[in-house]
């Protein structure tokens, strides 16, 4: 089998191009679907039955379907409906396949996030949240200065790893037309009859992307968590 690798050199550039496309459905998903999932599991951390049976459903929902699903029910199912189309987002969003696989993208792995902030509040140790409540903060004031900050520095390796779902998660976008690397890879393939080197080629490139996500969120955790790796200075 002769395996002609100068075609991936030559159509390198057009499957980097596509990878831009890529990376910004990662990070805007990502973004976005951080914010949510935050609020979320704010929400379901709280001891209210009431508060939290809403997030919880929207949990199980999204978990528990395949994205690929949820994807076509935003892209292709929002259309069904007369006051979707008739809205003002229809045309600049409803309508564009790349904002319907942000919104879906966002969507589930908001729900995975949520869970994730919730285990990392639970894994609080309860004396530091009764330490706040012991010098008079507001609920407000232990979110943002104890419960958030805490949180987050337990919960980044665990963000990472769904970074790095998202971006594999994001070759499904292919399937709704959006000119990603998936679907760059595929189209290339179909033209030159190269199948094995395109689709490696794009196989790379995904290793490299979630190598950088890896390496960055190690250098990120390091940082937020610096306290954990300590060393007091030894006395003479």
């Amino acid at each position: 089998m002769n395996l002609q690798w100068q075609a991936v050199i030559e159509h390198l550039p057009t499957m980097l191009k596509a990878s831009v496309t890529t990376i910004e459905l990662v990070v805007l998903s990502c973004v976005l679907g951080l914010i949510l999932g935050v609020v979320l599991g704010l929400l379901r951390s709280s001891k209210h039955l009431w508060i939290k049976a809403l997030p919880f459903l929207y949990i199980f929902f999204f978990r528990g379907t395949p994205l690929l699903i949820q994807i076509f029910l935003i892209y292709q199912g929002l259309g069904q409906f007369d006051f979707i189309k008739d809205s003002f987002l229809w045309e600049p969003v409803f309508k564009q396949a790349y904002w319907c696989a942000i919104i879906a993208f966002t969507l589930n792995t908001a729900a995975y996030i949520a869970e994730i902030v919730r285990g990392a509040i639970a894994a609080i140790p309860k004396g530091e949240l009764e330490a706040a409540d012991a010098i008079g903060m507001s609920k407000f004031q232990k979110i943002r200065r104890i419960m958030l900050p805490r949180a987050f520095g337990i919960m980044i390796p665990a963000y990472s790893n769904e970074v790095i779902f998202i971006l594999k998660g994001s070759a499904l976008a292919a399937s709704i037309t959006i000119t990603e690397l998936t679907l760059t890879a595929k189209n290339l393939a179909a033209k030159n009859y190269l199948h094995i080197e395109m689709y490696a080629a794009a196989g790379v490139i995904y290793l490299i992307l979630a190598w950088i996500i890896m390496f960055g969120f190690k250098l990120f955790e390091s940082h937020i968590n610096k306290h954990k790796h300590y060393v007091p200075p030894t006395t003479a």
